[in-house]
């Protein structure tokens, strides 16, 4: 197999990019490109980090492989069960088993979702666990003690230190800034010298690292980074900051750099995020709008059990289960999703909305969102209202949202019971956009070509097709064959194989549980602190 290389930078977009390399700041990043092709890279319809990545590690779309949000739910009874997604629901196999099965190795490093891991011929060390945990999540087990060699090595800042994650919460005090970029710079530090370890100690046919600090800084670093909006005239701090963030892309640009010279000539190299980023200016309170219109009924806080404080602590947080399920509609789960579900009663004597009357209430509760303006310039707020079977068609979209809204800045919805209903934020913040970006070098591809905008589900077919493989016949998307050169495409035709296999008929290590209570206290506490949740 041909030593291939994906690069995950989450978060990343060219309109940052394109201006920090022509400045200077990332010169290595700058020639890549120069020499190989690059495109803008659509997400999925709603484009967060779960979804996106699985759909770049899957070749499928978030209907086929289940996947929509951070957080799982369904409804029992008088109440609900949520929890984290992890590993086992994905409903597609990935490239790494893809790949691990066809006699590949594969490296995977920081991807989310990948606990508890899988068994391949390889490497894997998941993403987004607690620190304090990642000993038993590594795959083989005795991963860890060769990374814990390591000269500096650091598992507070290889994985989560969920104590300093919090100071990416919205609002953080100005003088928490300076650590908060200082120890992303750091934490990426880590993840370079793993994959360069890897690279150089037990060389992979298929290597993949991410690295998501860029979506760390752009969350809060947006306006310092945007030249369109960064003041003519800043401050002090406002200069500090933005010349700390430009620390973070210089030194990322360095890890780049040496990842592609490991690889040698031979290997090819593709970068890619999971979605783009953009300014964020304004909130809607979607429950406090549906409240408003009839469709949601806020729970008495007295209803609630008040065992001890701390059990209505932890209800307070997640604010989907202070609903009256009795006279409640339609409701927001999280932020996240930018999604309304719609509750129906299935059976007699269940409490929703009759089935026969589903298709005319959704239509009504799209047309009121459509018509919702901003109470200052009279503009629409939502660009974009997409029902379940248009966003996320698939096997698996009954846990997609009934409606997922498009902001008119991409925003994610607040579900706080909280006035007013529409408002603009303190400061212009970064947030999620769908053009993300793809980048490609090395022998085969075309060189100082931009290409049309791809998708994130072309990015499969390119890793398995460098790697000499066949692209499974139930992948959605076929080679993009644009990226390569036509010379190299017909004297290595790309040909279409076996389906990919079901979840259940690839072995998972045995003995991973799924996160202990601890663990997705400590992720709920993450989600929080990156204003994913509120």
């Amino acid at each position: 197999m041909n030593p291939t290389v994906l690069i995950g930078l989450d978060g990343a977009t060219f309109s940052i990019l394109d201006s920090i390399m022509e400045d200077g700041t990332m010169p290595f990043l700058r020639e890549f490109m120069n020499r190989g092709v690059r495109a803008e890279l659509l997400s999925t319809p709603n484009p967060l980090t779960p979804p996106a990545w699985i759909s770049l590690m899957t070749g499928r779309s978030p209907g086929h492989h289940g996947v929509f949000d951070f957080i799982w739910a369904e409804e029992r009874k008088t109440d609900h069960y949520f929890t984290l997604y992890n590993f086992r629901d994905i409903q597609c196999e990935t490239i790494w088993s893809i790949a691990s099965r066809q006699n590949g190795k594969v490296c995977s490093l920081n991807f989310p979702m990948m606990s508890p891991p899988p068994v391949v011929s390889g490497h894997i060390v998941p993403g987004l666990v607690s620190w304090k945990h990642l000993r038993r999540v590594v795959y083989p087990p005795d991963l860890y003690q060769k990374l814990k060699a390591l000269p500096g090595f650091n598992a507070r800042e290889l994985a989560w230190d969920f104590d300093l994650e919090e100071k990416a919460a919205r609002g953080v005090p100005k003088e928490e800034y300076e650590d908060w970029i200082g120890f992303h710079i750091r934490r990426e530090r880590q993840w370079f010298e793993v994959v360069r370890y890897l690279m150089q100690h037990d060389p992979c046919d298929l290597t993949a690292v991410l690295f998501d600090g860029p979506d760390k800084i752009l969350h809060i670093g947006w306006r310092f980074l945007d030249p369109k909006i960064f003041p003519e005239a800043p401050s002090a701090w406002e200069r500090k900051i933005r010349t700390l963030c430009l620390d973070y892309f210089r030194e990322l640009d360095g890890f780049l750099a040496e990842i592609a010279a490991i690889a040698g000539p031979d290997g090819r190299v593709f970068m890619a995020s999971d979605h783009g980023f953009g300014p964020s200016w304004q909130v809607f309170r979607v429950n406090t709008w549906l409240h408003s219109q009839g469709y949601l009924t806020w729970k008495e806080l007295g209803e609630l059990d008040e065992k001890s404080n701390e059990s209505v602590k932890r209800l307070l947080e997640k604010h989907f289960v202070l609903l009256d399920w009795d006279k409640t509609t339609a409701y927001a789960r999280t932020i996240t999703s930018n999604g309304i579900y719609i509750r129906v009663a299935k059976r007699p004597g269940q409490t929703g909305i009759p089935i026969d009357q589903y298709q005319s209430f959704r239509r009504e509760l799209t047309e009121k969102l459509r018509a919702i303006q901003d109470p200052v310039t009279g503009e629409s707020i939502i660009m974009c209202v997409l029902n379940k079977e248009e966003a996320y068609p698939g096997e698996h979209n009954e846990q997609a949202p009934d409606l997922t809204l498009v902001m008119r800045d991409h925003s994610f919805v607040s579900i706080l019971n909280k006035t007013p209903i529409v408002c603009r934020r303190p400061e212009i913040e970064g947030t999620h956009y769908p053009e993300g970006v793809f980048m490609a070098r090395g022998p085969g591809i075309r060189e100082g070509v931009t290409l049309p905008q791809l998708s994130i589900l072309d990015v499969a077919p390119c890793l398995l097709y460098s790697l000499g493989l066949a692209i499974p016949s139930d992948f959605e998307r076929p080679l993009p064959t644009e990226v390569f050169e036509p010379s190299f495409l017909q004297a290595h035709p790309s040909t279409v194989g076996e389906p990919t296999q079901l979840p259940d008929s690839y072995a998972l290590e045995t003995g991973k549980s799924s996160l202990t209570p601890e663990e997705v206290a400590q992720v709920y506490k993450q989600l929080k602190a990156l204003g994913y949740m509120e």
